[in-house]
């Protein structure tokens, strides 16, 4: 009897009130309802309770003489859009699209098209002077025009897609508080280093930042999504439901997958190769004649059932490509690439009876000119919660610490991604504070350099982190950390939760020097 694949459903979001209403008036007609649209509509939140925030609507279409609405809630992630119904749809309270006023355009002419409310205050946003500091909403991108797009581009610069670090694990997430008795640490800080450790406001933290994004990709291999491009197609999720082994799998994000799939109701990955095809037929057909039972590559570290696999973006471009299409789904904040050589792939599987099954991975550039130890990292859902984006973020640093260097996560970071790496951060020097012993009954010393060498986490993130847990005072002329017996209290027990971790023991890796092109 074949073993049935196990259906995955996810809820995120908070139960919020998505703004305040718009006054009640007349009732609109369903035929009234186009893109640009801001309405309450219908939706159940994670306790399972009805509640109408506002949504903007995206995109209309008729099946059968039956109208579907494409909604996006404001202030919500994009993850939550999702197709409705007009029974859910509060037609009293709708807000149509603002219409612009005709301009002159370069050639002479004018012109006039439908503007939603976030084209009206980007607008006025750029009425500002350049010196006027504005907070731009970053989960509502503006809406464009509705673009032609009969098939996916394939240009490697262009719609094949974005991909991010969207992580999982927040267990052990630490409760900080500062207070009861604490323990003080003495920080030796370097003369002339004092503006570099408060130059990281919490306006400026270097995880939440991002400034300094490229306005067009960089030709080094940055995945840093150029949101100059962001239409109303790639808004949309477009694939309805992925099978990859036993695991189905609900997309959060638009994929560029070929558009002849995307009106599949299911697309079907073989999960050692992730080849894609349109129906099981074709993936049992495919699955006589594909031998691989683990994803190409070299296997670079095993302990028990959990193995990682180094995979070269030149040397196995079709697996790669297809990893990035997989990974788009789930990760929004980057651009993926059909040119994969610039980057290394580490693939982490659990290992069973039938072979080695994806659970997550990141990539990495092979020479990075800012320490970008990850470019894009990701937990499988079916596999999150589990502890296994820390086991991926610990195993990059690993790497770090065998290459000698110091590395960083490129920015910006997805909200799931920046919970996982100041949890992880947070555990890691708390863990170095903590087992630091005191000489002749002295205060134990350690600088900034020396947790940044030990734990090859970049100084920037470290002193972010401290500031993040607030452990840093200035008393009597030197900077000294302070652990609370909270924080203490709280760091024990969230590593009793951590049982999976990194034996350094049990990696195999060698480091090469990607600057002669002859290792390309």
């Amino acid at each position: 009897m074949p073993h049935k694949p196990s259906f995955y459903f996810y809820h995120f979001g908070e139960g919020r009130s998505g703004g305040r209403r718009p006054e009640a008036g007349k009732m609109a007609e369903v035929a009234e309802v186009v893109e640009g649209c801001r309405l309450p509509v219908l939706r159940r939140n994670q306790d399972n309770e009805d509640e109408w925030p506002l949504a903007e609507i995206l995109s209309v279409k008729d099946i059968g003489g039956k109208k579907l609405f494409y909604v996006h809630y404001i202030d919500f992630n994009k993850r939550l859009d999702e197709w409705v119904t007009q029974d859910r749809l509060d037609l009293k309270k709708i807000q149509f699209p603002k219409k612009e006023v005709k301009t002159p355009t370069k050639n002479g002419l004018s012109g006039s098209r439908p503007n939603s409310p976030e084209r009206e205050v980007k607008r006025k946003v750029d009425a500002l002077s350049p010196a006027t500091p504005v907070l731009v909403p970053q989960e509502t991108a503006p809406s464009s025009a509705f673009a032609q797009c009969s098939r996916i581009p394939l240009d490697p610069r262009e719609y094949l897609g974005g991909y991010e670090n969207d992580d999982d694990t927040h267990d052990g997430e630490l409760q900080l508080q500062n207070g009861a008795a604490r323990r003080p640490l003495a920080v030796a800080v370097q003369p002339g280093r004092k503006r570099k450790a408060n130059c990281l406001g919490p306006d400026e933290d270097s995880q939440d930042s991002s400034d300094g994004i490229p306005s067009a990709p960089r030709m080094t291999g940055s995945l840093v999504s150029d949101r100059s491009h962001d239409d109303i197609i790639t808004r949309m999720k477009n694939i309805e439901c992925i099978e990859l082994g036993r695991h189905r799998l609900k997309p959060w994000y638009f994929s560029p997958y070929p558009q002849e799939l995307t009106t599949l109701p299911v697309l079907y990955l073989c999960e050692f190769c992730l080849k894609f095809v349109k129906s099981l037929k074709c993936l049992q057909r495919h699955l006589t004649k594909c031998n691989l039972r683990h994803p190409p590559g070299n296997e670079i570290y095993r302990k028990g059932t959990i193995s990682f696999f180094e995979i070269d973006g030149r040397k196995n471009k079709s697996y790669s490509q297809n990893l990035c299409l997989l990974a788009k789904c789930f990760l929004d904040h980057k651009t993926l690439y059909y040119d994969t050589d610039p980057f290394l792939f580490y693939v982490m599987t659990e290992y069973d009876s039938k072979g080695f099954h994806i659970v997550g991975y990141f990539s990495k550039e092979k020479e990075s000119t800012e320490d970008y130890n990850v470019a894009c990292i990701l937990t499988l859902p079916p596999y999150q919660r589990r502890g296994y984006g820390k086991l991926l973020i610990e195993f990059s640093y690993e790497l770090s610490k065998v290459e000698g260097k110091t590395g960083t996560p490129e920015k910006p970071l997805s909200d799931l991604g920046l919970l996982s790496y100041r949890s992880y951060w947070s555990q890691t020097i708390l863990e170095i504070l903590m087992s630091l012993k005191s000489d002749n009954g002295e205060r134990p010393q350690i600088t900034i350099n020396e947790i940044s060498e030990i734990t090859s986490v970049k100084k920037e993130d470290v002193i972010s982190t401290l500031q993040y847990l607030n452990l840093i005072n200035y008393y009597k002329g030197q900077y000294i950390l302070t652990l609370s017996e909270d924080i203490v209290d709280g760091h024990e027990r969230a590593m009793l939760k951590r049982i999976l971790r990194i034996d350094s023991k049990c990696l195999h890796f060698t480091p090469k020097d990607w600057s002669k092109r002859g290792k390309w």
